[in-house]
């Protein structure tokens, strides 16, 4: 009992000594700017501890990364590919970042960033879908699906799986670009 009544005592002081020194208010003005300050807190650049660390940090590497290469743009571990969802147009007569013949390239479209195993930088890059010509099988090798780092469709600007042909004559989808758009920092 007397533990109890030395915790009720220091608490009743701690209190009288706040009491005394404050005004009723001064404590309503400083919750009233409290209270306006809040919602501007999380505007605030603030670093996250609970954060990922980047991705090229070597304890971070996802599967795609540990498994991606530079010298083949026909297969879907080509580094660029780490977001494309679809078939890059390099196995249907474009390039990483040209439409094949008779396709128009999306005016809108999507973004990644890859790790380059060559020299493990990220780097941004920006997938654009070619369409308006229909789609041959370009095979099991070009039936791509790079998730890595993929975010919901909360964040459409970072989704693979929406079809991107709008804005164009036609909506049928023929292939994907990755373009590279610098370093990533």
């Amino acid at each position: 009992m007397t533990n109890n009544n030395t915790i009720d005592k220091l608490g009743e002081r701690i209190a009288r000594r706040i009491a005394s020194h404050t005004s009723r208010r001064s404590f309503l003005a400083r919750l009233g700017m409290a209270l306006v300050a809040a919602p501007v807190l999380p505007l605030l650049p603030v670093a996250r501890a609970s954060g990922e660390s980047a991705p090229s940090s070597p304890g971070k590497q996802t599967n795609f990364t540990l498994h991606a290469q530079t010298q083949d743009d026909k297969k879907c571990t080509y580094w660029r590919y780490c977001g494309l969802g679809g078939y890059p147009c390099s196995c249907l007569g474009g390039g990483v970042h040209t439409c094949p013949p008779g396709a128009l390239a999306s005016p809108t479209g999507w973004i990644g960033t890859c790790i380059n195993p060559d020299d493990q930088k990220s780097y941004l890059i920006a997938y654009h879908d070619c369409c308006g010509k229909e789609s041959a099988d370009p095979g099991k090798d070009c039936s791509c699906e790079g998730t890595d780092r993929v975010l919901p469709s909360y964040r459409p600007q970072l989704d693979n799986g929406i079809l991107w042909c709008f804005g164009l004559p036609s909506s049928i989808y023929h292939c994907s670009v990755a373009m590279l758009v610098g370093q990533a920092s």
